[in-house]
């Protein structure tokens, strides 16, 4: 039986800057890339944080209409992708709502991660990828910490078998 809990470092439930739109976002717990400068360095230890049961948090989800989509972020969500590609399959079973996820991973590494791991990436609309590089940070880019990290529509990558790079507004909108 696959696990119903989630380690989590948090929640936000009604975020504007983790991706476009109002958007859910779970901050999973554990990380091994230890960025110098991360946002989160609380979230590093795998066993930190605190479990939450898959059933809560899509209840959660599903309790406010007005959300656009779902961010998953860390720690590192690929640490976690049995319970989280059960979450996200509940969710876009029952809504359409835009999912992005957030990877200190480069794509082509998540792709050498194994079939789980692409499972997860699949069912994903956007992934933001790469390590935090302090030396790159800006705090004009849009989505991301550091110039080094891609924006990709997943969907677009795996089809063309490439990566695809997401063009976004000014606004925070994404441009096809």
């Amino acid at each position: 039986m696959e696990s119903t809990k989630i380690r989590l470092y948090g929640v936000v439930h009604d975020s504007i800057v983790d991706g476009p739109g109002l958007r859910y976002t779970l901050f999973t717990q554990g990380c091994l890339h230890h960025c110098p400068g991360c946002h989160n360095p609380e979230s590093w230890d795998i066993n930190g944080g605190y479990e939450e049961d898959i059933e809560t948090i899509v209840a959660d989800i599903l309790s406010n209409p007005l959300l656009d989509g779902i961010t998953l972020s860390g720690g590192e969500p690929f640490l976690q992708v049995k319970p989280l590609k059960i979450l996200v399959s509940q969710i876009k079973a029952q809504t359409s709502l835009h999912i992005m996820i957030y990877s200190g991973y480069v794509y082509e590494d998540i792709l050498k991660l194994g079939q789980d791991a692409i499972d997860l990436l699949s069912l994903c609309d956007t992934l933001v990828d790469g390590r935090f590089v302090l030396s790159l940070r800006s705090l004009e880019l849009i989505y991301k910490g550091s110039s080094n990290q891609r924006i990709i529509d997943i969907h677009k990558s795996l089809q063309q078998g490439r990566v695809y790079e997401q063009k976004v507004s000014e606004y925070g909108e994404f441009i096809d």
